[in-house]
């Protein structure tokens, strides 16, 4: 087997350096991983991987809980950990949990068994439930006051933005569809919703809202029932894209134009919303910044050093396309 020296020789640094790179990579400039990477390949180098994490007491692993696989977002999401976790040498182990708590548990007790080093949990729900738990970072849907990292959006700023350019074309009968009601998101969106029509004057009237699960039949069925409210709305707003892509659909069953019959507004810009007829106005969310930011303050947890500010928010940003227009 070819040994270390080699690698060493053909990267031209010491060997202390190849050991620091192939046990603790973001110890090191990406310059001299990616010169220490490519020594490895050409010298067919194969570390002993379990004596490296027998000394380091890591295993390089990361678990992330993910309540929807399916779900695009996530899936942006998860491209972002997948990428900063491969740049510091690290691997993802994915769970699909469905939201299941018994599931998330599971899972998250790999850390507790050696076999991973800390959790990336993308929903509010904390997997260990006990003061002294591992390495835990909150993403997307965060618990309130969670003591742990978190990285989320301004979800209630994004809402009135958008409730607020609704409004800016004269709607005002603004449908809501939001997500699951026991969700922290649905409750941040319909706060934004709410702050913003208030601040217009304009009572939240109950018949205008509606749940729905953050998937296309959902948003196809609660538009159903918006529609055949007594004064219908002028306006939609889809707390997701999902939900709003089903309820564009349901509109054009029902014989309607958008936007000139209804306008409708999604939230994340996931990458079919600039595609469905008509494109689609909408919240952007840094999906894979939601990734990376959190595989960062996972191993700032692991090194035992500061990370910065320990609950993060990120921006977001109003898209508008042509499904909303000024009302008629």
């Amino acid at each position: 087997m070819t040994n270390i020296r080699k690698v060493a020789a053909l990267a031209g640094v010491s060997v202390a350096t190849v050991s620091r790179t192939l046990k603790s990579p973001q110890q090191v400039s990406p310059d001299t991983r990616e010169k220490v990477l490519e020594a490895v390949d050409r010298a067919g180098y194969t570390p002993n991987l379990m004596a490296i994490q027998f000394r380091s007491q890591r295993t390089h692993n990361l678990v992330v809980l993910v309540p929807d696989i399916a779900n695009t977002f996530f899936a942006r999401v998860i491209r972002g950990i997948q990428e900063a976790a491969s740049a510091a040498g690290y691997r993802v182990l994915l769970c699909n949990t469905l939201g299941n708590p018994e599931t998330e548990r599971q899972f998250a007790a790999l850390v507790d068994a050696r076999q991973a080093d800390g959790v990336i949990q993308l929903r509010a729900f904390d997997p260990f439930a006990r003061q002294d738990h591992p390495p835990l970072v909150n993403i997307c849907e965060i618990v309130d006051d969670a003591p742990w990292p978190t990285v989320s959006l301004d979800n209630r700023g994004a809402a009135r933005a958008m409730t607020e350019h609704l409004l800016a074309l004269g709607h005002r009968r603004i449908g809501l569809i939001k997500g699951p009601a026991d969700s922290p998101l649905t409750r941040e969106r319909f706060a934004g919703y709410q702050h913003a029509l208030e601040a217009a004057g304009i009572a939240v009237d109950p018949a205008l809202l509606q749940y729905g699960n953050y998937d296309c039949p959902s948003g196809h069925a609660a538009a159903a029932l918006l529609l055949q409210t007594e004064g219908r709305p002028t306006a939609i707003f889809c707390e997701n894209d999902e939900m709003a892509m089903g309820a564009l659909q349901c509109i054009r069953q029902a014989g309607l134009r958008v936007p000139e019959d209804i306008a409708v507004a999604g939230f994340d810009d996931i990458s079919f919303a600039a595609f469905c007829s008509p494109p689609l106005t909408t919240i952007a969310q840094p999906a894979e910044a939601f990734g990376q930011h959190a595989v960062a303050m996972l191993l700032a947890q692991l090194d035992g050093k500061a990370s910065g500010e320990r609950h993060q928010v990120l921006p977001f940003q109003l898209v508008v396309r042509a499904s909303t227009a000024v009302s008629a």
